[in-house]
């Protein structure tokens, strides 16, 4: 079984950073992919940015690209996504998700393993 625990989640003002971490246990992450997510009020879940385990290939949302970096530390099995230049549309809950079996384009619906989320509030 896969365990998946998100932290970094907290309140900033637009133009800021944070950084979310995503701890993953229970299994060798060899081959895996690991991507983030987030779902704002009332809005489907939508990608934010993969990385496989292996290589390091990332894939990014085009609403992101250039101000979110996602990357992984293989001996802490831990995953980052580091947020600069928030904005107050980046206001969602952020979920992890890992599979072994997706490339790091796949939608939603092809990760098996979720952490339960973090939020992320920007203010204006």
């Amino acid at each position: 079984q896969v365990q998946l625990v998100e932290s970094g989640g907290g309140l900033v003002q637009a133009g800021g950073s944070l950084r979310l971490s995503c701890a993953a246990s229970g299994r060798t992450f060899s081959n895996y992919v690991l991507a983030w997510f987030r779902q704002a009020p009332g809005k489907e879940r939508e990608f934010v940015a993969a990385i496989n385990w292996i290589g390091g290939n990332t894939h990014y949302a085009d609403s992101v690209k250039g101000r979110f970096t996602i990357s992984r530390d293989n001996s802490k099995n831990t995953a980052y996504l580091q947020m600069n230049s928030l904005k107050p549309e980046d206001t969602a809950v952020y979920y992890c998700a890992a599979d072994r079996w997706v490339s790091v384009g796949a939608r939603a619906g092809l990760y098996d393993y979720w952490g339960r989320g973090t939020q992320v509030t920007v203010s204006s």
